[in-house]
């Protein structure tokens, strides 16, 4: 087994050609998560329009995690560094400021995924201070980070607020992700109670889940953070998941130590 100090982390922005690969890793990602309509129409572009806020790790040629970051203002009318909906809004606000050409005033990761054959080998760790180191590299001060906790799908019927507020005994948030990014300087800031949400009808949902979607009310999905909610009149369900918002604050590099590191 490789040493995990052997694998190589580094900005896509000076691998671009690994972009092409990075869906080939063994991830665990829920099926419906990739039907959320955000997901579909700007994730992909993330890597090829902002490739300077994106890392990539790599065993030999083979591809174990990946790391998604966007920039956005802020600042503007109506936003906030850690808005309500999310991952949602915040993956719209980088796509529409980088279209009018508004100067971003944060970063967002979007999320780090580890091939399955590599967790539990803090590996995450890793990507994370890469994601922070990429995000200090375009000058940014915080890296704000909507956070999908790691077993909160165990118990989807817990409210997200009870879930966050568990501690161990050291003081550390008992969720293993939280707790990741709390040790790595990181600050729950708030929930972002509608972070992605994904739709569709009862036939979909069926496809999904192979759950049968056949009663009102709330269904339990694996990998899923929340119940669904289904409803037969309408022949729809629906999923709004909760994500929690850490805050990382950064120091960023001086302007010329930027330019050296072609930041």
């Amino acid at each position: 087994m490789t040493d995990i100090d052997d694998i190589r982390i580094t900005r896509l922005a000076e691998r671009p050609s690994l972009g092409a690969r990075v869906d080939e890793i063994a991830e665990t990602w829920p099926v419906f998560t990739a039907h959320e309509p955000v997901v579909g129409a700007l994730l992909s572009r993330v890597l090829v329009d902002f490739p300077e806020y994106c890392v990539v790790a790599t065993d030999g040629d083979r591809i174990v995690a990946r790391g998604l970051a966007v920039p956005f203002d802020a600042a503007g009318e109506g936003r906030a560094a850690a808005p309500d909906q999310g991952w949602d809004r915040v993956l719209g606000w980088a796509f529409e400021d980088r279209r009018h050409g508004r100067a971003p005033t944060v970063a967002s990761a979007l999320e780090i995924t580890v091939d399955t054959g590599y967790l539990g080998r803090r590996l995450s760790y890793r990507m994370l201070a890469a994601l922070r180191d990429a995000a200090v590299r375009q000058g940014h001060d915080v890296l704000m980070a909507p956070v999908r906790p790691t077993a909160k799908h165990l118990e989807p019927r817990v409210p997200m607020a009870e879930y966050v507020g568990r501690r161990r005994a050291d003081g550390l948030p008992a969720d293993p992700w939280l707790r990741v990014h709390v040790k790595a300087g990181g600050t729950i800031e708030r929930i972002a109670p509608a972070s992605m949400t994904v739709s569709g009808s009862l036939a979909q949902w069926r496809r999904w889940t192979g759950l049968p979607f056949d009663r009102d009310g709330d269904v339990e999905v694996p990998g899923a953070l929340t119940p669904v909610h289904c409803d037969t009149a309408q022949d729809h369900a629906v999923y709004v998941e909760p994500n929690v918002w850490v805050r990382h604050g950064l120091r960023p590099r001086p302007a010329g130590e930027r330019r050296a590191a072609g930041g």
